[in-house]
């Protein structure tokens, strides 16, 4: 409780410093760290970031992301019974101690997974999904292929050491970006405390930061005396978030620490510039026989820049929008770009899609305007 509590007063200590103080170099116990602005990926602050490293339990965020998206997929549900096997119950390290046969829902599965930690669960989830955990590793390997991630591959789905199982911090920076589109993984990231097992059972998240550092809603703790103590996690705050990666920190405890370090810093010298919000109109484009004769080009989503504090100046955005399209638009439907400039140089660009679907007109609506056209009327 004491080591607690002095983490807590670094914490605030450190949110009370101004930003200006964090201009100086900022400097990490981790063998390898990154920080990153989680909407447009701008790297904020790195060490050794493409390093090979063990990730050990952090491993798990690649297993909840391909889990939850065999969910989105539809090829399993929440609600299925997913069923322990041997391999499963005799696996080591941290645990919910499942019994060969024992069943338990996917939902829970995946909860005793993001929040205990349990290598038992990943294998049961593993072999419910995938038919085999080997499998299952195959996919999470092939799901690092399509991110693009150039120092990562996967021997297991827990993270215990393995020859041949690593990955970098940039990496995991990445999947966790990747996994952000998915509700369901930071609901499941974020829960501090679940009573398994009727209660029998309670799980107590190993990330510290949901207690420790506003903000946070994941994403996975690990530590093996090969790896020492990793933490990918992800804070959100005003609609700025940022996603932090430490790896190889020596210190028990000190990869909340260093975590909580790398925020203070990024949330005291940046922030977020929104040039166009979501969702807003940023012209019309004329559409040709349809129901409707325009049709607004707006934002998907909200649109802008991390910038450092203080040098948020001549920023603008310019729209380039197609002169006309053809009926049926569909909603979403992409019309054009939004392109962000600092002065004259670009900085980044956003589609500009179609607010609403626009049906093809029927050959009665096209005579009449034709008729209106001609005469008048």
């Amino acid at each position: 409780m004491r080591k607690i509590a002095v983490l807590l007063a670094i914490s605030f200590l450190l949110s009370l410093v101004p930003a200006q103080v964090f201009a100086a170099e900022l400097t990490t116990d981790a063998a390898s760290a990154i920080l990153l602005d989680a909407a447009s990926g701008q790297i904020l602050y790195e060490k050794e970031a493409h390093k090979q490293l063990p990730p050990a339990s952090v491993t798990k965020l690649m297993t909840l992301l391909v889990a939850v998206e065999a969910v989105e997929n539809g090829r399993v549900k929440l609600t299925d019974k997913v069923t322990a096997s041997e391999n499963a119950w005799k696996l080591g390290g941290s645990q919910i101690y499942l019994e060969p046969g024992e069943t338990l829902t996917l939902e829970e599965m995946l909860i005793s997974i993001s929040a205990g930690s349990a290598n038992d669960a990943c294998v049961a989830v593993a072999e419910h999904i995938s038919g085999t955990h080997e499998a299952f590793v195959e996919e999470m390997n092939k799901k690092a292929k399509e991110l693009g991630l150039k120092d990562t591959h996967f021997v297991n789905a827990y993270g215990l050491p393995a020859p041949g199982h690593y990955t970098s911090a940039y990496d995991l920076a990445m999947i966790g970006r990747y996994a952000l589109r998915y509700p369901l993984l930071t609901k499941l990231t974020s829960i501090k405390e679940y009573d398994l097992r009727g209660g029998k059972f309670k799980l107590w998240n190993t990330n510290k930061l949901l207690w420790w550092y506003a903000g946070t809603d994941g994403f996975k703790t690990g530590w093996t005396n090969e790896a020492h103590y990793c933490l990918a996690s992800t804070v959100e705050r005003d609609g700025f978030r940022l996603i932090s990666v430490v790896m190889g920190v020596p210190k028990p405890k000190g990869h909340f620490a260093e975590s909580m370090k790398l925020f203070n810093w990024g949330f005291a010298k940046y922030q977020f510039k929104q040039l166009a919000p979501a969702k807003s109109r940023q012209g019309v484009v004329n559409v040709s026989k349809g129901t409707l004769p325009q049709v607004d080009a707006v934002t998907p989503a909200r649109f802008g820049v991390v910038v450092e504090k203080g040098k948020d100046k001549d920023y603008r955005v310019e729209a380039k929008l197609v002169a006309n399209v053809i009926a049926p638009v569909k909603q979403g439907q992409k019309l054009g770009e939004l392109i962000l400039y600092k002065g004259n140089q670009e900085v980044a660009r956003t589609d500009l899609v179609a607010k609403t679907s626009i049906a093809k007109a029927n050959m009665l609506l096209e005579m009449k305007r034709v008729f209106s056209g001609v005469f008048g009327y």
